[in-house]
């Protein structure tokens, strides 16, 4: 069946066979078929491409992306309520893709950084509205 496939793609690109088997010569064909059938079991797991354990945290990098954009922007324009939210929704998620089975890292790692990013945001936000204010020991000793 392989051997159908590599004429196949012979015949495609329009490569010379010879130029073809000399080429196979050198890479291990075993390797190969290893290599196309880890992705074939990466594109059919249970959370690969084909089902929303994929594309949700694909999906959920947007917050992560407009998080980190939003760090260039004065304190100010930061949400305290928003930002709040995205942290209860994030952990809230973080929990979901660890006890999900199958666990889905993915989504895990997406939350876990966007829950940093959205703590930061909020650190920012409450600093610049005054609740995490310096101590006044620490403001006369400097």
């Amino acid at each position: 069946m392989f051997v159908i496939y590599r004429t196949l793609y012979l015949v495609i690109v329009g490569i010379s066979s010879s130029l073809f088997f000399s080429f196979s010569y050198c890479c291990s064909d075993f390797a190969e078929i290893v290599r196309m059938a880890s992705f074939r079991a990466f594109l059919n797991s249970p959370v690969g491409p084909k089902t929303t354990h994929f594309w949700g945290p694909v999906a959920n990098w947007g917050f992560v992306a407009a998080g980190l954009a939003d760090m260039n922007k004065p304190p100010e324009m930061i949400s305290g309520n928003m930002t709040a939210a995205m942290c209860v929704y994030s952990a809230l998620f973080m929990r979901f893709a660890w006890m999900v089975q199958p666990r889905n890292y993915l989504l895990l790692a997406c939350h876990v950084s966007n829950e940093t990013v959205q703590l930061y945001q909020l650190s920012r936000w409450a600093r610049g509205q005054g609740y995490l204010a310096p101590k006044k020991d620490e403001a006369a000793s400097e």
